[in-house]
């Protein structure tokens, strides 16, 4: 006779599960349940046997997502305190950017394992959506905004490369509020984040790159560094010393939360003169149009009759189009843009930090977008 499925409950964790051919069981993504064969992802998942007795799986409970609940509150703390006490921040050179964001990149590395990519293959139509949303919507979407709001040249480039990085790590975290697929979420935000080694600086060069000279190589190798790397090291480590993880994830949260406060109150403290100027002051109806419109065509891209993917889906990818990883904008344009040019970025932060849990709250709460 068969085995009987296990059955997964919460525990106070959160859920994530993804298509795969292993043992069946009812699985959970968000609130939403879902029956097939599963197999367990990252995010702090418990199974239980037929009796009852609890054991930990391979995707260590950690604090993480609590603490992520915690960001945007973070993030509106830090842009209050940039603006109003620009010595919190000042102190912040630009040499300390890079290994903040490989800090940032570490914490997602150690929640990936080699099976979340072997997932793309079996997920074609979802992340081929993803990425185009992210790399040529967003892209045409992020000069269209800055030549509509006739944006100054001492914004405009940062605010290009802005709409030009990879998904932000948040978006993860949104899902789940959204009742999204999780699984999905962290394997848009790791393909996304590799990829942008090779895309980001190609659209830089191609967008900007007659208004600013860009030098591509320069750029892709610095991504390479602070991006590729980490999360490789991160990924390597959960794949071959779990105690290792074990002992940095209850530190790395934290960590993550220090350093994205760091890249963003250190441009708009430096820069606040220019941002709380009339100039500075308009861009804040270009950030918010940019990133509302963002979602909107990550929800609409997936609704086409054509593929009509599903609602959990939909929402998962309209997250990841909407929040963009702009703490890697700002410190790329800090490196080759100059630093005026890290505000856009610094305040994307703030914009897409506030409205991705809200939309995501939206959805929790058990409200929909009408067709």
């Amino acid at each position: 006779m068969p085995k009987k499925a296990p059955t997964c409950v919460n525990g106070g964790s959160l859920f994530a599960v993804a298509c795969s051919p292993s043992s069946p069981f009812v699985g959970k993504v968000g609130m939403q349940r879902r029956e097939g064969n599963y197999s367990l992802l990252s995010f702090g998942v418990k199974s239980v046997d037929t009796k009852g007795i609890v054991t930990e799986m391979e995707a260590k409970v950690d604090a993480s997502q609590d603490l992520s609940a915690m960001l945007p509150f973070v993030v509106a703390l830090t842009a209050v305190a940039a603006l109003s006490h620009p010595s919190t921040f000042t102190w912040v050179s630009k040499e300390l950017y890079a290994p903040a964001l490989g800090g940032i990149m570490l914490s997602i590395g150690i929640k990936l394992s080699f099976d979340d990519f072997a997932l793309a293959y079996k997920r074609p139509v979802p992340l081929s959506v993803s990425f185009i949303a992210q790399y040529v919507l967003k892209p045409a979407l992020g000069v269209f905004v800055a030549r509509s709001f006739e944006m100054s040249p001492v914004f405009y480039a940062g605010f290009v490369l802005m709409s030009c990085v990879a998904g932000a790590q948040l978006s993860s975290y949104a899902s789940f509020l959204s009742k999204g697929d999780v699984a999905l979420s962290i394997l848009l935000t790791s393909s996304t984040t590799i990829a942008s080694v090779l895309v980001t600086p190609f659209l830089t060069g191609l967008l900007i790159g007659s208004v600013i000279p860009v030098d591509a190589v320069a750029m892709a190798k610095s991504i390479l560094q602070v991006v590729l790397v980490p999360v490789t090291l991160g990924l390597v480590l959960n794949a071959y010393a779990k105690p290792v993880v074990s002992v940095i994830q209850t530190v790395m949260p934290l960590a993550a939360m220090f350093c994205t406060s760091m890249c963003i109150g250190s441009p708009l403290a430096i820069n606040r003169s220019q941002i709380l100027s009339a100039e500075g002051l308009r861009l804040v109806c270009p950030v918010l149009s940019f990133h509302v419109v963002a979602f909107i065509l990550g929800y609409w891209s997936s609704k086409i009759p054509p593929l009509r993917l599903k609602e959990d889906e939909c929402r998962t990818i309209s997250l990841c189009a909407g929040m963009q990883n702009s703490t890697l904008a700002g410190l790329l344009a800090t490196q080759f843009l100059g630093c005026a040019q890290a505000v856009p970025p610094a305040c994307s932060v703030v914009a897409m930090a506030i409205i991705g849990p809200c939309q995501a709250s939206f959805w929790g709460s058990g409200y929909r977008i009408r067709d």
